[in-house]
Order: C-alpha cells, then sequence, then structure tokens
C-alpha cells in the first residue's frame, strides 16, 4: 500500500469512528426519554459495532490504528516510520474533526461546535489511564486474526467499567470536544485526558513486555481502534 492510501484508511477510518460515537450518542439521547442508562448502552452498542467493522475492513490497508496513541507506541518500536507516524496523526486528527461534523449534519445541528460537558478530576483521569493500559495490552497479545473482535469487546466493555466511558484515544478527544453532545468534552478538559491516556499506552506496553513472549508477532502493526 501507498503511504497516500494508508493516510486515507486512518483518516476514513477515524471519521466513521467518531461519527459512530458521537451520532449514536445523539440518537441515544434523543430516544432514551432521560434514562443515561439506556443512551450510554446505545452509544456502546454502535460503537463496538463500527470498530469492528472498521478494523476488519481498513486493517489490511493501514493497521487500522484510528488512535495518535496506537500510532506513537508503534513508531517507538520501530513498526512505523516516524514521517508515516505523522502523517498518520494528521489523518486521526483530521478524520476525527470530519467524523463529528458529519454527525452533527446528520442530525440538523450546528456543525461547528465545541463541548460545554465537563469530564475532569483524578478519578477521570485514572480511568482513561486504565482504558488505555488495557487497549494496548490487548493489540499486542490478542491472537492472529482476533484482535478486530478482542479490541471491539474490550472497548464496550471499558465503556461501563471506566469512569470516563473510556475515550482511550487522543483522536477521540479532539473529535468529542467539538461536539456538545452527550458525547462530548470540554476543550478545558482534553489535555488532562490526552496526558492520561499517554501515560496509559506506555503503562499497557510495560504490561505486555512484562508477560514475555507475546501472541504475536510485537514488532508488527496489529489493527486497533479507538
Amino acid at each position: 500500500m501507498s503511504a497516500r492510501q494508508t493516510c486515507l484508511a486512518e483518516l476514513l477510518g477515524t471519521a466513521a469512528l467518531l461519527c459512530a460515537v458521537i451520532g449514536s450518542g445523539i440518537m441515544g439521547e434523543n430516544l432514551a426519554g432521560g434514562n443515561v442508562a439506556v443512551a450510554l448502552l446505545a452509544n456502546t452498542l454502535a460503537t463496538v459495532f463500527a470498530l469492528y467493522v472498521l478494523i476488519e475492513t481498513l486493517g489490511p490497508v493501514s493497521g487500522a490504528h484510528f488512535n495518535p496513541a496506537v500510532t506513537l507506541v508503534m513508531a517507538m518500536r520501530g513498526a512505523l516510520p516516524p514521517t508515516l507516524a505523522g502523517a498518520y496523526v494528521v489523518a486521526q486528527l483530521s478524520g476525527a474533526a470530519l467524523g463529528a461534523w458529519v454527525a452533527h449534519a446528520m442530525f440538523g445541528l450546528d456543525i461547528v461546535q465545541w463541548s460545554l460537558k465537563v469530564r475532569t478530576g483524578p478519578a477521570q483521569w485514572l480511568a482513561e489511564a486504565v482504558a488505555t493500559a488495557g487497549l494496548l495490552f490487548v493489540i499486542f497479545r490478542a491472537p492472529a486474526g482476533k484482535a478486530p473482535a478482542l479490541v471491539a469487546c474490550y472497548i464496550g466493555a471499558a465503556y461501563w467499567f471506566t469512569a470516563s466511558t473510556s475515550f482511550a484515544n487522543p483522536a477521540a478527544v479532539f473529535g468529542r470536544m467539538m461536539s456538545n453532545t452527550f458525547a462530548g468534552i470540554s476543550p478545558a478538559d482534553a489535555p488532562g485526558f490526552v496526558l492520561a491516556q499517554l501515560v496509559g499506552a506506555a503503562l499497557g506496553v510495560l504490561l505486555h513486555r512484562a508477560l514475555g513472549r507475546p501472541a504475536v508477532d510485537d514488532t508488527a502493526p496489529p489493527p486497533t481502534p479507538g
């Protein structure tokens, strides 16, 4: 695959993922009648299904990172050239914004907006570190061919067992801070989430290393989200 094709896959995949996350949040909240648990369940299911499909379809093209934390880890491990890693991150952030705008357009909302939803504090930051550590751990330990299902299942579970609902992805933070909807996060709270995610990514790699030989080749960029 050419660099253009892989970057396009990362842009489209991240856009589709954020569109699914934000769009399902809007739909869930509209239909839940004020029941936040029902809205979150709808948000979770749509994200899980979309993530699985995107990893399966775009993984053979780009590795289906859709996540700057994953891309950074892969670059640091030598599985991705630094210049291509930088292009991946630009594509992911651009895709995240695009996905948010498309979701807003589909529901007749202002396309460009900023979130007012507060998500901050030590508990939220710890949750993001845990969520991202688990994600990287699953990516590296997944048996061959099972990463799409395992990653999607993990993210679905982490929506419910983490206090932050498991963003686990700096690109997701970027896109969701542009949406004053159910899935949003205030721009002022975004840096804390991103820092916690990067710490969590490093911890996930360390835990993977501590277990010794991985289930798959740990130098290859396996399919991942976010």
